[in-house]
């Protein structure tokens, strides 16, 4: 009588054995280099379709501060990624003409000062404030100071030293990002093949995919498909019909252009968004280059006009013809479904503001080896996927529509259009906590942490009518001391702190950076 296959057997032979991305670029590579490396030892093979007559989209050049721990996972070297990709560093995000024309603000990759007796300092900022004794919020942060000197050094492993009170990201060329991981995730075992998807077979019982075709009729099978084509969602949307929810009513935003120009001027560590008439303008500094565009909303502006309205507010010669492109935002109903999980812009978007876009990559990615399937892929899993998602995408939303309500512009149509808007519950609650005690309103699941929400909402003048009764248990005399001591911490720490370019150099920069350095 044969022997019963064991449970380890049986467990074994439901594995997930083979994985197949669908698209290459940022998302699709990130993706293959994070299951190359988390699955391996596991036999489970990896393969990337691309196709160069597709190409990508390849504008999103700022990221997050989270990108550091994807990197760090991987075992990536700093160093050798800044020259790679002629990455800079970023230590937050300049707003101008947000709140009013002529104001300017910094949305910083750290707090404001320190927490006092479990109090978050802008509290007691808000009661100097009153008094007239408060300064600038921006003092007491040394990520805004150091961006705003055009200074940068890694934060300090001292944790009692202002220089440890930050966080940063990268500035870099996507395309070279994408290129850098493809070829990690090769040497890991990652097949790449070229070609075109053309058709996909689903299974007549389930409905999973089973196989997709290329248009040189190879055939491809797997046990998960990964649908990181882009916009078109080639699998999640034209092979499963996940369907869309378009945000357009609250982010009206539908169109980019997109040209780099010549490095001029210090080099910032910081990402620029200028707000424009009908939507607003981004400015990355890159070793090499900086990236700009105008991204705009089609209802109120014209294409032409558009990038007329980029090309004349430029600060330098452009090294390219502009590129347009145009996208809806919002996310799919479901962005796992059946054995199909949708990754980057085939899952949604949500406009480059905030440099949300290569996150919401590292979150798909994060989610899914966190509820890593078998060939089950049991119904509760997915649905798990599916919420988590959801909040981080419906969080990022908010977040980016705060910036467009909490403004006192109304100097064109664009901008009266967000006067009359009604807004998610989730961020009309999150603004009623704020205005009425200064309280923001912490996640379980969400992007942003509360100093990136005080940043915007003190940053575009939305300010609370009260604040936290616990910070008047400080004396003021010695609360006005102690504020002084802040600010001159935090100002004698970023004269300390080296130019942000020959920090750079001093890694051993990549392009004009390690050329002038040569030179010199």
């Amino acid at each position: 009588m044969p022997a019963k296959p064991s449970d380890g057997a049986r467990a074994r032979a439901s594995e997930i054995t083979s994985i197949c991305i669908v698209g290459g670029g940022t998302a699709g590579w990130m993706t293959a280099a994070a299951l190359a490396n988390k699955l391996k030892g596991l036999p489970v093979t990896i393969t990337l379709i691309e196709s160069a007559e597709i190409g990508t989209v390849g504008v999103g050049e700022a990221t997050l501060p989270h990108i550091r721990a994807f990197n760090v996972a991987l075992g990536i070297d700093e160093a050798e990624l800044m020259r790679a990709t002629e990455a800079t560093f970023k230590l937050g995000i300049e707003f101008c003409d947000w709140g009013r024309n002529g104001d300017r603000y910094i949305h910083p990759f750290g707090d404001f000062g320190p927490t006092i007796d479990g109090v978050p300092f802008y509290h007691y900022w808000l009661r100097l404030q009153a008094a007239g004794a408060a300064g600038r919020l921006a003092d007491y942060s040394f990520p805004i100071v150091a961006a705003e000197h055009s200074r940068f050094q890694h934060p300090s492993p001292d944790l009692d030293r202002v220089e440890s009170t930050f966080g940063y990201a990268y500035q870099f060329d996507a395309s070279l990002y994408a290129a850098f991981l493809r070829r990690y995730a090769e040497k890991h075992g990652v097949e790449r093949h070229e070609g075109k998807v053309v058709d996909t077979v689903l299974d007549g019982q389930t409905g999973f995919i089973e196989t997709i075709t290329l248009a040189d009729e190879r055939a491809i099978t797997a046990d998960l498909f990964v649908d990181c084509s882009g916009f078109r969602g080639l699998l999640i949307e034209g092979a499963l019909a996940s369907g869309y929810d378009d945000w357009s009513n609250w982010l009206p935003c539908n169109r980019a252009v997109a040209v780099p120009t010549q490095s001029r001027g210090p080099l910032g560590p910081f990402t620029r968004a200028t707000a424009r008439t009908a939507g607003w303008q981004w400015r990355i500094p890159l070793q090499h280059r900086v990236g700009n565009g105008h991204v705009y909303c089609n209802n109120f502006i014209s294409d032409d006009d558009a990038e007329r309205q980029l090309v004349e507010n430029l600060d330098a010669p452009m090294q390219a013809t502009p590129r347009r492109l145009s996208f809806t935002t919002g996310r799919r109903r479901d962005f796992w479904k059946r054995n199909v999980v949708a990754i980057g812009l085939a899952g949604g978007f949500l406009e480059p503001l905030e440099s949300t876009s290569i996150h919401l990559i590292q979150d798909g990615i994060t989610e899914l080896l966190a509820l890593f399937p078998d060939r089950g892929f049991d119904a509760p899993s997915i649905a798990e996927y599916n919420r988590r998602m959801g909040l981080h995408y419906e969080r990022v939303r908010d977040f980016l529509l705060l910036h467009y309500v909490a403004t006192q512009r109304d100097d064109s149509p664009f901008w009266r259009h967000f006067r009359a808007l009604k807004l998610p519950d989730s961020l009309q609650q999150k603004i009623d906590a704020w205005t009425t005690r200064g309280y923001v309103i912490p996640y379980e699941f969400g992007l942003f942490l509360p100093p990136s929400w005080v940043a915007v909402m003190m940053g575009q003048n939305l300010m609370p009518t009260g604040h936290d009764p616990r910070a008047h248990a400080i004396g003021e005399a010695a609360l006005t001391a102690r504020a002084a001591a802040i600010r001159d911490s935090v100002a004698g720490a970023v004269r300390a702190t080296p130019d942000h370019a020959d920090y750079i150099r001093r890694m051993g920069g990549a392009g004009s950076l390690s050329r002038a350095a040569t030179a010199a």
